[in-house]
């Protein structure tokens, strides 16, 4: 089964996915542990061992990101690339209980932030580390830019966030699906017929009407992911397209930084409900 070429850190692309300048050196020649990571690298990780690649798709509720990440697994193991997948509350430390404290409305912002920090870790070091040391693609639905955005808005400061995440391990292509909280609205009621409490953000009070409270929290999370974007080189994406036209441009620039020469892929009957 093909792998994942190895990626040392000088080549890692840089903030809009093409090749930067190598990464500083130390006096040994070795590439600076800090540049796989965001700040310092977590305890006892060699990012030279970590030889396959992590791609993020992130996005609002409704923007998509999920279909995405089913269609690219498809494609990229079609291509004969071994993938594991990763997202929020999927962590077998902390995800149930993530679960019954949403289903009960009974968590305060910052207990919240920081389950969901603990789940991200634990995901990290048991799920995304060790397939990236054995040369996976790691696709994750998701990563730590909706979780500082999530708490963000909630008035937990940037700086402090930052500080948690920061032996997060830097994604080689992070994708943002950008769609208007409108589109995002009727996709989700859409698909479920009703809208969840927190993706409405109703815990923080911004009106009494659901829809009036969807469009206020999903316009201030988009807001969060603007500055992210600025901040962290976010491949912005229009997530308003078609599934085929989003897919198309993930297949391309995905397949240009694993050096994939075709780019062609038409789903499976399994997945040909997706494609729209």
């Amino acid at each position: 089964m093909k792998r994942a070429r190895p990626q040392s850190a000088s080549s890692l692309p840089g903030p809009n996915g093409q090749r930067g300048k190598a990464a500083p050196k130390t006096r040994n020649g070795r590439t600076a542990l800090a540049s796989r990571f965001y700040g310092l690298p977590m305890p006892g990780v060699n990012p030279e061992d970590l030889t396959g690649s992590l791609i993020v798709v992130e996005g609002t509720d409704g923007s998509g990101r999920s279909t995405q990440i089913t269609l690219l697994t498809e494609w990229l193991e079609s291509e004969g690339f071994a993938v594991e997948t990763m997202g929020l509350r999927r962590s077998f430390l902390v995800g149930e209980d993530i679960d019954a404290l949403l289903a009960e409305n009974a968590v305060t912002r910052m207990t919240l932030a920081l389950m969901y920090s603990t789940d991200f870790f634990d995901q990290l070091e048991r799920r995304i580390l060790p397939a990236l040391r054995s040369g996976l693609i790691v696709l994750a639905d998701r990563y730590i830019f909706t979780l500082i955005a999530r708490a963000a808005v909630r008035g937990i400061g940037r700086d402090y966030l930052h500080g948690i995440y920061e032996i997060a391990l830097r994604p080689d292509l992070t994708f943002w699906l950008d769609v208007r909280p409108e589109v995002a609205f009727d996709r989700e009621f859409k698909k479920s017929q009703t809208i969840s409490y927190w993706e409405s953000g109703r815990d923080m009070s911004l009106s009494n009407d659901l829809f009036q409270s969807f469009i206020r929290y999903q316009s201030l999370i988009k807001r969060e992911f603007q500055y992210l974007s600025r901040r962290h080189g976010f491949l912005e994406v229009d997530g308003e397209a078609s599934v085929s036209a989003v897919n198309r441009e993930l297949r391309t620039r995905i397949a240009s930084h694993l050096g994939i020469r075709r780019t062609h892929y038409k789903p499976s009957h399994a997945l040909a409900h997706l494609w729209r």
